[in-house]
């Protein structure tokens, strides 16, 4: 046998992958949890009511050194973002995922707005995230047309657009929220990106520095929609 035989036949050993009637057993028991998604231990900061899980969200992603601002609405968006960028003396181009192409952004905020992917020297991304989880303060955000990843990891400093209605408490609840739209007909993105503050790394010397491999600066917009 070869190599590689040698650690196939370890792993069916190890799952149990006795051959059922033209389908192993390992594929059946793989087929039943897609069908039937058990959630592993969630833990008691995940938990807790909307009003709750908002304060501890917000917490969260201030402890990992993001910005949080509260926003009325989504005609908000625009102003919101832009006196971001005024108030830190920030560039006001700004390359938004085309998920936003509802928002109006009005000619006096003097902000120059192009949708689509982010490159090299894109200075501002503006991207939607589809949850965001209180227990760590985290942003999930969908891979897709209408949100491009590179938005969240090539511009300097990355805006994100989250409706107060889509914090949840934990991991395990915002993939049972995509399992459910996904139900319903939305898709399922091919990729979902977890980010938690903005870019850092502290490997060399325990020196720890922003924007290593990733923005710099992470701003949050948590907008207030009714029938979200």
């Amino acid at each position: 046998m070869s190599a590689r035989d040698d650690i196939l036949a370890a792993v069916r050993r190890a799952t149990g992958g006795a051959v059922a009637p033209g389908r192993p057993a390992v594929e059946q028991a793989f087929a039943a949890r897609l069908a039937a998604p058990r959630a592993n231990l969630v833990p008691e900061r995940g938990k807790g009511t909307p009003a709750e899980l908002l304060v501890r969200f917000i917490a969260e992603s201030e402890a990992a050194a993001a910005t949080v601002a509260r926003v009325a609405g989504r005609a908000g968006i625009a102003a919101a973002a832009a006196d971001y960028l005024t108030a830190h003396g920030l560039s006001r181009r700004v390359r938004a995922a085309p998920a936003l192409k509802d928002v109006s952004w009005p000619e006096r905020l003097g902000v120059a707005v192009e949708y689509g992917r982010a490159d090299a020297d894109t200075p501002v991304g503006l991207s939607v995230a589809v949850a965001g989880i209180a227990e760590t303060g985290t942003l999930v955000l969908p891979s897709g047309p209408a949100s491009p990843t590179t938005l969240n990891y090539l511009p300097d400093v990355h805006i994100v657009v989250l409706e107060t209605a889509r914090i949840v408490g934990s991991y395990e609840d915002a993939w049972s929220r995509f399992r459910a739209e996904a139900a319903r007909g939305d898709f399922m993105p091919r990729a979902v990106n977890w980010i938690t503050g903005p870019s850092r790394s502290a490997d060399i010397e325990l020196i720890l520095l922003l924007g290593v491999h990733g923005p710099r600066r992470l701003h949050i917009l948590l907008v207030d929609v009714q029938d979200a």
